[in-house]
């Protein structure tokens, strides 16, 4: 049985980890959800998401050796999911990956069934989420908030035909993730 590809993107600042974080902690244990850790070229201790940490050379060596379903480049930082995706999707399970909305396009060429999680927030919190997080330094926070600005913002647009749901996460962190919730248990209406 094929699983399902659940793909969650959105601009620096919208709360995505903090989405993904309730949502791991608010499973059922037999859900059958998978949460695939990226790896990236960034410290174990930079802060945000518990990644796999590895140098560029590491990451170049596993990506030459196809270790990796996805990879791409963002933030100044490569970022690779690991290829035991497809061996979870073959298993019939529901696969999260924090992506990225411009590799969105050959994400969806090696995996076009995928459903696509659009996270979004007004635009004026993004400065103060991310200067919160203390990660990176002002300069680089605004590099971020143009980018997000670059590939669509908040306002992110999925390419037609594409299954695709959006989350808002204006106010408490509980509301959108019980909405991350039920898309991961099928719950949700998706279009």
């Amino acid at each position: 049985m094929e699983g399902r590809l659940v793909y969650v993107v959105g601009a620096s600042g919208v709360g995505k980890d903090a989405l993904l974080n309730y949502a791991r902690g608010h499973l059922p244990p037999d859900a059958g959800v998978r949460f695939a850790q990226r790896w990236i070229t960034r410290p174990a201790n930079a802060g945000g998401e518990a990644h796999r940490p590895l140098s560029a050379e590491e990451f170049a060596r596993m990506q030459a050796a196809g270790r990796f379903a996805m990879a791409w480049r963002a933030n100044g930082n490569a970022y690779g999911i690991d290829s035991e995706i497809r061996t979870w999707l073959d298993q019939g399970q529901t696969v999260v990956v924090s992506g990225s909305r411009e590799y969105l396009p050959r994400a969806l060429q090696d995996f076009p069934q995928l459903v696509v999680v659009s996270i979004i927030a007004d635009p004026a919190l993004l400065p103060g989420r991310l200067e919160r997080r203390a990660r990176e330094v002002s300069v680089e926070i605004e590099r971020r908030l143009k980018r997000g600005s670059q590939f669509g913002g908040a306002q992110f647009a999925v390419p037609a035909g594409v299954t695709a749901v959006e989350i808002r996460n204006d106010g408490a962190p509980e509301v959108a993730g019980e909405a991350l919730l039920s898309v991961l248990l099928g719950s949700a209406a998706v279009t």
